[in-house]
């Protein structure tokens, strides 16, 4: 069971003696990663973490809607929620085994290479892959899809690749509560032939939960779990080499919520399919610092709290931003009212501390970086001991740039699902 990019030794390779034992090293380890470094929530601690990043789509900058006559209106474009085949391929083409292309739209892969050896030693090979794409097609229908392809079928020298068994399934070794029982659909597993896959390559598996067995405040009702692809290889009688033999590409984060502060929460009349589905993933805020951007200002902003932070103020010499990294996410901060009221009534006091009480002329504002509606925003240090003093960004920039800014932050919680707390998280890039 290999990453999808790895190729697949010639019979005279093999035959060379060390080719195989390094094709057996590469195999998948007991201990190898199957969790996405991207990962949030409780799916986070589960398996085992990657050190590679995901592959993610070239980005697409948030643009301004004008209207004739009317005032700048700026809106984030909706997450795309749907993954064709070729499009997974071709982004799981280098050295990453997770593509992200939103949070509703997620894939994966392994290939499955087997040696084909009778006593007297090796005399063929075979290999097909597995691509596993997870959606979330409907803003308002709770069902997850996993659709499963099985492509790229090929075979060198002798071999008894029309006996071999291929078998897939889809478990949920974990969910989050423990109680929380999910509906899975009736596609997996299946067990076929070589030949008879090759016929019948596509299966779709379906999983939901319904509302009303999460927890988390704000009526968030969230379920998180753990998704596990899995693909098993069995050789015909007669054949040498370990079988059955069992593969786990990287596993799927899915997040379930009714939250009262996100979209459908209501259900618009079905409260069986109220809240929504996400991938459980780091989410990315895109900001454009380009000429002409509405958000420019606060993008150049961001973009200075990130590349040189102790020039910023409040001055603080060791100041390091988070928000540009997974391993330094925001966290959404919803539900505390006064505690977001407290992170923007500190930025005003160290805006006014060091450009004057008259900042505000020219029609200017305070911008915070992180954001007030963060739990990292400038407060922090009230609410938590540990947190690093003066650790964030303040600055008079525009009125009209920050509002657009806040606009699209606002769109961009919504569509992606962001709840409050430190289960959830996103990162800012600037373009």
């Amino acid at each position: 069971m290999l990453a999808p990019e790895t190729p697949v030794p010639s019979l005279s390779e093999l035959r060379r003696g060390d080719t195989a034992q390094r094709l057996l090293s590469s195999n998948q380890p007991v201990n190898a990663p199957t969790t996405p470094l991207e990962v949030a929530g409780p799916a986070a601690s589960y398996g085992r973490k990657t050190t590679t990043p995901a592959a993610v789509p070239d980005r697409i900058w948030a643009r301004s809607l004008i209207s004739p006559g009317s005032s700048l209106a700026v809106t984030y474009p909706e997450p795309a929620r749907t993954m064709t085949l070729s499009e997974c391929k071709q982004n799981m083409a280098g050295t990453a085994q997770v593509y992200i292309k939103s949070r509703f739209a997620v894939c994966t892969a392994q290939k499955v290479v087997t040696v084909w050896a009778k006593n007297n030693g090796a005399i063929g090979t075979s290999s097909y892959t597995v691509y596993v794409r997870g959606s979330v097609p409907k803003e308002a229908d709770r069902t997850m899809f996993f659709d499963y392809d099985i492509t790229d079928f090929a075979q060198t020298g002798i071999t008894g690749a029309a006996g071999l068994k291929i078998g897939l399934k889809g478990t949920v070794p974990q969910d989050w509560p423990a109680a929380a029982t999910p509906v899975v659909g009736s596609a997996l597993p299946v067990s076929k032939t070589w030949p008879q896959m090759q016929a019948s390559p596509h299966y779709t598996h379906t999983l939901r939960y319904a509302p009303g067995q999460g927890t988390g405040a704000g009526a968030a009702d969230v379920v998180y779990a753990v998704y596990q692809p899995e693909i098993t290889s069995t050789l015909p009688v007669g054949w040498v080499g370990e079988s059955p033999v069992t593969g786990k590409p990287f596993m799927f984060a899915p997040r379930w919520d009714a939250a009262s502060y996100l979209r459908n929460s209501t259900g618009a009349g079905n409260p069986a399919n109220k809240g929504g589905a996400a991938f459980s993933m780091i989410a990315t805020l895109e900001y454009n610092s380009q000429q002409g951007a509405p958000e420019q200002a606060v993008a150049q902003h961001i973009k200075q709290a990130f590349t040189n932070p102790t020039a910023t103020k409040p001055l603080n010499a060791l100041k390091n931003v988070p928000g540009d990294t997974v391993q330094e996410p925001l966290h959404r901060l919803f539900l505390d009212q006064k505690r977001r009221d407290r992170n923007r009534a500190v930025a005003v006091r160290e805006c006014t501390r060091y450009w004057g009480a008259h900042y505000t002329d020219g029609g200017k504002e305070c911008d915070e970086f992180p954001f007030a509606t963060t739990y990292e925003g400038s407060a922090i240090e009230e609410y938590d001991v540990h947190a690093e003093r003066m650790n964030y960004s303040v600055m008079p920039l525009d009125g009209a740039q920050n509002g657009a800014a806040g606009n699209l932050l606002s769109g961009f919680y919504n569509a992606n699902r962001l709840i409050d707390g430190v289960e959830d998280g996103f990162i800012v890039k600037i373009n």
